[in-house]
């Protein structure tokens, strides 16, 4: 993760940083004048962890997504690195190319041989273009469909990671089948018949989002969103102004906490203190700790039975009514 001289903070977590630029001043003093600063530097290490927490507590929903955009954020690769050994990234959609905003292959976690597949966004300007920003094109999602349905041959669970602000929107996407991609995706995760666990590690937007996570489980990292479209969308179509961006977060009921509530996800991961940003090899480690566990139980479910609870939960999803009076005109 970045040296603390590289690391960029949020407007509230300004906090954070006053007290560790406090810790560097010490440092300095303490190198110049030959003094034990120790004792004053453990006190504001821990004053750091105390005000991790209260921001932690009072984290509105627009201070989650901002976390889950957080340029300093583990993304796909990062946690393939931290959680998998072997990793073998495969490539292409054997129809138009490889999609860099797309990778997955096989890996093992704690021995046991998985497809993972996710979203990768870049982390300066030059990876950035190269990964088109986490938004796949259509040749992505055949590229994730391809590797699923070679998962399935081999019968190796899958575990995808969602981190997208959408699938992208350009006309050569659209020419390419943009729609169609997303769509045959989810029409097909319905049915494999190997465990399928989605995991939304940051942003979850629309059917950029959809297009890798329909599963057995679908969960979320604590600092995450799931949503239909971004607030900045939200609010420009609403009120004409992207200035209104954190009440459409909070009438969007994004956070991880309210798709749980609304029992669109099945579960919610925590995240070291103050974010996956701060540590993160303990991110991986508490997502693999969490992972281990859940593919062991859903292999012992029989593949027609995973599907069947699969149909059955996403089926019931959201609110209707239904009525027996009929309509003749």
């Amino acid at each position: 993760m970045p040296q603390l001289k590289n690391r960029q903070f949020l407007d509230f977590e300004k906090p954070v940083k006053d007290l560790y630029d406090q810790i560097e001043q010490l440092k300095i003093t303490e190198e110049k004048t030959k003094t034990d600063m120790s004792a004053a530097i453990t006190a504001l290490e821990q004053k750091i962890v105390e005000t991790k927490k209260e921001i932690t507590d009072n984290l509105t929903p627009w201070h989650r997504v901002q976390l889950s955009r957080h340029p300093d954020r583990p993304y796909t690769l990062k946690y393939i690195e931290n959680m998998c050994t072997n990793f073998v990234e495969l490539h292409g959609d054997r129809n138009i190319k490889d999609d860099k905003a797309m990778v997955g292959g096989f890996a093992q976690i704690d021995g046991k041989t998985v497809m993972i597949i996710g979203q990768q966004k870049g982390n300066n300007t030059k990876t950035r273009q190269m990964r088109n920003f986490g938004m796949a094109n259509p040749e992505g999602y055949r590229k994730a469909l391809r590797l699923m349905k070679l998962a399935e041959k081999f019968n190796k669970p899958i575990i995808t990671l969602i981190d997208t602000p959408g699938a992208y929107p350009g006309i050569e996407a659209e020419e390419r089948g943009q729609g169609e991609a997303i769509a045959r995706n989810i029409y097909e995760m319905i049915g494999l018949k190997v465990p399928v666990i989605c995991v939304i590690i940051g942003e979850g937007a629309s059917g950029g989002a959809l297009g890798i996570g329909v599963g057995d489980k679908v969960v979320m990292m604590e600092n995450t969103w799931y949503t239909v479209i971004s607030p900045e969308s939200c609010s420009s179509i609403l009120w004409r102004s992207w200035e209104k961006k954190e009440t459409a977060a909070e009438q969007l009921r994004l956070t991880a906490t309210d798709m749980l509530n609304f029992g669109l996800v099945d579960d919610v991961i925590a995240e070291p203190l103050g974010g996956a940003h701060w540590d993160y090899i303990e991110a991986a480690d508490i997502l693999k700790k969490y992972l281990i566990p859940v593919i062991a139980s859903l292999e012992k479910t029989p593949a027609e039975d995973r599907i069947n609870n699969r149909i059955e939960k996403f089926g019931k999803m959201g609110f209707w009514e239904e009525t027996t009076e009929s309509n003749n005109g």
